[in-house]
Formats: C-alpha cells, structure tokens, sequence
C-alpha cells in the first residue's frame, strides 16, 4: 500500500523529528503492507505552530468560502471513493462492500451536511440590545480510533472547519493510511497551509503530546471511556474543553407484540458490522420471558449465516482478538450458555473472532456490563417494561439503543426513559444530520449535524 514517510505539516509533507516507524499490518492476513513515521512530541509542536499560524486566517475567512473548501473535500472523497475502500480494507480488515458503502460513503455524506451548514448556519443572532457572535474555538487536536478510520476523521474535522478552526490529526496507530489519503484530499481541495494538520504515532507519545499542548484550544477524542477519562483529567488541569465520545454497551430492547423476527434480526446486523468494532453497537438484546427461547434460536440463526472471511472481517489487531477472546471465555465462565460461536478460532491465519451468541446472560454478567468491541452478542431476560428498562439502563455507558414494539408511540415513550443519547425506533435510518454521543460514561459532547458543529464554537456578547 502506498504511504507517506513524513507528517503532513503546514501545506507539505515533511520529515519526521524521529526515525522510529510504525508497521501497518493487514489484519485478515497478518502481513505487513506498510510503515509510517512514529511521531513525536517534536512534530506534534511543529503541526501546532502551523496550525496557530493558520488560524486568524482561516477564522477570518468567510463561511461561504470556508463551505466552497469543505464541498470541494467532499467531491475529492467521492471521486476517491475506491481507493478509501481499498485502503480501508487493507489496513482494517473491513471486507470490501462494507468499506464501499460506509467507510467510503458515509464520510462523504457528512463532509457535504458540514458543508451545507458552513454556508448556512448563523454564527451571529440579535438577542434583545446584543449581538451574540459564535466564533471558533482555535486550534482543535483530533484524535481518532481504527474503527471507522475515515469517518470518525470527517466526523471532527469538516465541522471544525466550517467553524473556522483549524486541525491537528492524530490518527489510529493502527489505520494511518486512510488519514494520509484524507491530508491528500486536503491539498487537493485547496484547504490553505496549516488549516489542517497531521502526525502520525502512538496514543501514549504522540496523543498525549497533542492532548496537552498549551497551544491547542479543544481537544477531540473517540476512543475507550479509561483513555477518555485521562484525556479529560489533563484538560481539565489546564481549563481546556474536550469533546469525548466514548464506550457504549448499548441495549437493543424488543417489546411485547413487536415484530420478533425483524427485531432480532436488524439487531443481530447491527453488531455484527464492522465485525461488532463499534462502540454503538446493540450488543445486549432484552426480549420478555414468553418469546425469549424464540428469539434465542432467532439469533443463533441469523448469526449463522455470518461467516468468517466473507461477511465479517477480522478484528484489527491479535491484541483485540485476544480481548474479545477472553470476553467470550468469561462469559462461559460465569455462567452464559453459548448458543452460536464461541472462543475458538474460526480461521488459522487473521486476527477472526466467531460470531458469538450467549443466552442465560444476567445483567450483572460481565459480558452484559463491559463493552466487548467484538461480534459478541447477549441476550437478556425481563419480566415487564420497568424490568427491561431497570436492565437498559443498568450499565456505566449510554450512547445508543434500539427500541421494538408494535407502534412506535409506544417505543418513543420507552425510549424516552432511556439514559442514553441516541435510540432506533422500529429500525429508524441512520441520520448524518443527527446528534450522536453518550450520556454518563459514554461521554462528553455530540458530532454530526449541528450540534457537532456548536462544538467548536465559542460565545462572545456584544452589548450597544
């Protein structure tokens, strides 16, 4: 695969401070398909200045023109869009109609709401005698997961942009390329120098320099909630805001006179893509005690035709693999009853988990407390709705969920008693436009749409 072996800072690719190089491996053969610069604090200071430089700037340009840049970023994606999805399989392991349609596609759909918005959105209302002015923020540090390598990028970085802020981007150690081919697109959408920013390296060097730079303003982070609360710990020590989006465990809760099939069958779906990595997951399936065993052996089913190597991938890494592993051993261990998969091996080469479902699971379970990030699915008992929702809500996390009844009245009205910051009703769409990010420890802050724009905007009244 093609790679950069320099960070792109200020406008060019230039040389990294140090000669330690990280080795990207395909996932789904274990094989070594490129290596890119481990950066240090030293780049990440560079790409800081460059962006501080860059800033008045781009702060000043005016939204129509700032929107102009982001609709060109977005044409650039979309024309790339095969090399996003090849790139995204090679170093992810995502098999390729999922890199196409939603590694690839996704991120042009919200690069062209932020560059809507940017061109629409008032950054200046008359309240009373003021005039209230939304400006940006400064410079932003963006650090993003593996998971969703390209869109959890355009995610933070287009509605940043269109906020008038500029960008450091400290990618997943273990998807550079992707982010290399976005800093590409950057230039060739003409974004001025230094508006955006990239250095690639390990969270614990690079990601922590970037996190707690006194140059940078808000930092933005999608990753574990342990990492996030360090993250959260350093800002708040030097009064700087953060957006986290964090872990989920979320709660896929079919009601009584539901639609049993179609609900176990969209949730079973739903976790395995992207081969169960992410964190929205429904990962615990709730049904009532009459219709339990008919959705137990409606999962085993549905899971089955999930195979290994064809319609999931890999997980990304042997460590991840380990940990899902282990999750699933656990699981046993406490008492689960295995009803599809389990913690063997399916393939001899690549980092693949088998798509695994438990019944018997109680909510104090591990597996129905700590988010497993795997194709790992459990499936709970209630006894009435007070019961299903005591167990929704019974987790540390609140990101997603799904509600299923027979009228969707009556899954609003549940799911407005949800603790957590977005819910499917009946199998809604997925909407760009639509906040997304957690309550409690699932995080802090929402991307996409304007809300996720309102991030990086900060308040200034003026009076007269």
């Amino acid at each position: 695969m093609k790679a950069h072996d320099g960070m792109y800072i200020g406008g060019e690719w230039r040389p990294a401070a140090g000669t330690d190089t990280i080795a990207v491996v395909n996932p789904a053969d274990e094989q070594v398909i490129a290596h890119v610069p481990a950066g240090t604090a030293a780049d990440v200071d560079d790409a800081v200045r460059a962006a501080r430089a860059a800033f008045p700037g781009w702060a000043a340009t005016p939204p129509a023109e700032r929107a102009a840049r982001i609709g060109a970023l977005r044409d650039v994606l979309a024309a790339r869009k095969d090399e996003v999805a090849e790139t995204v399989t090679a170093e992810l392991g995502s098999p390729l109609p999922m890199s196409q349609m939603v590694h690839a596609g996704v991120p042009v759909l919200v690069a062209g709401s932020y560059a809507e918005l940017a061109a629409t959105y008032a950054f200046e209302e008359r309240h009373g005698n003021s005039t209230v002015l939304l400006e940006p923020v400064g410079v932003v540090g963006a650090i993003t997961p593996w998971n969703y390598p390209l869109h959890q990028i355009v995610a933070k970085v287009a509605p940043a942009l269109a906020a008038g802020c500029t960008v450091v981007l400290k990618p997943a150690e273990d998807t550079p390329l992707t982010a290399q081919l976005f800093a590409e697109a950057t230039a060739e959408a003409g974004l001025p120098a230094g508006v955006f920013n990239l250095v690639t390296g390990t969270g614990p060097v690079a990601g922590q320099a970037l996190a707690a730079h006194e140059d940078v303003d808000l930092v933005s982070f999608t990753g574990s909630t342990a990492v996030g609360k360090q993250i959260g710990a350093a800002a708040g020590g030097a009064v700087k805001r953060v957006a986290l989006e964090l872990g989920g465990k979320s709660a896929n809760v079919i009601l009584p006179g539901a639609d049993l099939a179609k609900a176990v069958n969209v949730g079973v779906a739903n976790v395995m893509s992207n081969s169960g990595q992410t964190c929205s997951a429904w990962t615990r399936m709730l049904v009532d005690a009459d219709r339990y065993e008919e959705a137990v052996a409606l999962a085993a089913a549905a899971v089955a035709k999930y195979v290994p190597g064809e319609r999931v991938g890999p997980l990304v890494n042997a460590k991840q693999q380990a940990r899902v592993r282990g999750y699933i051993e656990k699981g046993i261990e406490e008492g689960a009853r295995v009803v599809a998969g389990g913690p063997e091996a399916p393939l001899a080469t690549g980092y693949y988990v088998s798509p695994t479902v438990f019944a018997d699971v109680t909510p104090q379970m591990t597996i129905a407390q700590e988010e497993i990030f795997g194709p790992v699915i459990s499936i709970l008992k209630y006894e009435d709705e007070d019961d299903a929702l005591r167990i929704a809500n019974g987790t540390v996390y609140g990101l997603a969920g799904a509600v299923w009844a027979a009228d969707d009245d009556r899954a609003v009205a549940f799911a407005r008693r949800m603790d957590t910051g977005q819910v499917d009703i009946n199998g809604g769409r997925f909407n760009p436009l639509a906040p997304f990010g957690g309550y409690k420890q699932s995080g802090v802050g929402r991307e996409l749409g304007v809300h996720g724009l309102a991030e990086y905007l900060q308040t200034k009244s003026l009076q007269f």
